[in-house]
């Protein structure tokens, strides 16, 4: 497997906690869904599987072993969401919703 983020993939996602890791995924599922949005399919469909491979990473993180349940249902979602028929009826703003109370976490850390 090739992998687009090479530094993370080389350990240094393990590194990071989950909250820090989910706000990374839902910076690349902002940036698919603005690109699609803007009808970059190719862009868009570049951060979709550089989003994936975050998921999987986070998934292959031993640390998650016990959250497995939710990263991999917000996966199975997302791909439904952006590639597949959208059967749970997911919208634009219920992904930047989701994500974006990890990007606050992450945030309030930082200034306290």
């Amino acid at each position: 497997m090739t992998f687009q983020h090479l530094s993370l993939a080389s350990g240094k996602w393990n590194n990071l906690d989950l909250i820090e890791q989910m706000a990374n995924i839902g910076s690349e599922v902002f940036r698919a869904i603005s690109w699609r949005a803007k009808g970059d399919n190719e862009t868009a469909k570049g951060a979709f599987i550089r989003a994936l491979e975050l998921f999987d990473l986070t998934v292959s993180d031993p640390s998650n072993r016990n959250r497995l349940k939710e990263i991999l249902r917000a996966r199975e979602l997302f791909c439904d969401f952006f590639i597949g028929n959208n059967r749970y009826f997911q919208t634009d703003g219920q992904w930047q919703k989701y994500f974006s109370q990890f990007n606050y976490l992450v945030q309030k850390r930082r200034t306290g």
